[in-house]
């Protein structure tokens, strides 16, 4: 105030907020400038954070305490504030992600899922793939020109036989799926997981199969019969 008389005058184009950060933008200037010459911690071996942040990354529901008990049984010495330090920031809620989900579920998971096959003479045949997660293996398919529930039932049979049953099936909205096929494969353990309609995204590694199926051969040949 003493250096510009004339400062009142600036208020009418800002805001207090403005000033203020100001304020503030300096201060922390100032003490940046001040503690500069501070002393720093010495670092960590690179050996030591590298285990910290493979330790984050693999169990992001951890927190510094855990990763410094599981550390400590390797013999590594670190605080708490010194994982802090190293490990990744969270952005938010600790989430495993849909694919360490689906990682942690692949054993026990298959998939089913039909696409349609145009014939010479302009016939639909209906070829039915299941797919296991855990090793994305074929280890069913079939085709007919009249789907049914009982027939998509009975190839759910074929692929599973004896105790070999998944444990959940991940499948699409299709009514060929009715009420025979639903108890079939509730009376065989199964439970299914219905994906959203028009989000063949939810069921991926089925429909990467078909694609792959379609670029490599159907796109490539004319279909003459079954």
């Amino acid at each position: 105030m003493r250096v510009w008389p004339n400062w009142r005058n600036l208020l009418i184009i800002l805001q207090p907020e403005t000033l203020i950060g100001w304020q503030r933008a300096d201060f922390r200037l100032f003490w940046r400038w001040k503690s500069r010459r501070r002393i720093e911690r010495p670092e960590k071996d690179q050996e030591v954070i590298q285990l910290i942040r493979q330790m984050w990354s693999a169990n992001t529901t951890w927190g510094s305490q855990s990763i410094r008990d599981e550390s400590a049984k390797l013999g590594l010495t670190a605080s708490r504030a010194t994982i802090q330090k190293y490990r990744s920031k969270s952005k938010g809620k600790p989430s495993q992600g849909w694919k360490t989900f689906l990682k942690n579920h692949k054993g026990s998971i298959a998939a089913m899922d039909f696409f349609v096959v145009p014939t010479v003479t302009f016939r639909l045949l209906y070829v039915l793939i299941v797919i296991n997660h855990e090793r994305r293996k074929v280890v069913h398919f079939n085709i007919t020109d009249s789907p049914s529930a009982a027939w998509t039932a009975q190839q759910i049979i074929n692929a599973f036989p004896y105790d070999t049953a998944p444990k959940y099936l991940l499948r699409d909205r299709d009514s060929i799926c009715g009420s025979i096929f639903k108890h079939r494969v509730k009376g065989m353990g199964i439970q299914q997981k219905l994906t959203a309609p028009r989000s063949p995204r939810q069921n991926p590694f089925a429909e990467r199969l078909i694609g792959s199926i379609r670029r490599e051969c159907l796109d490539r040949v004319i279909v003459l019969n079954q």
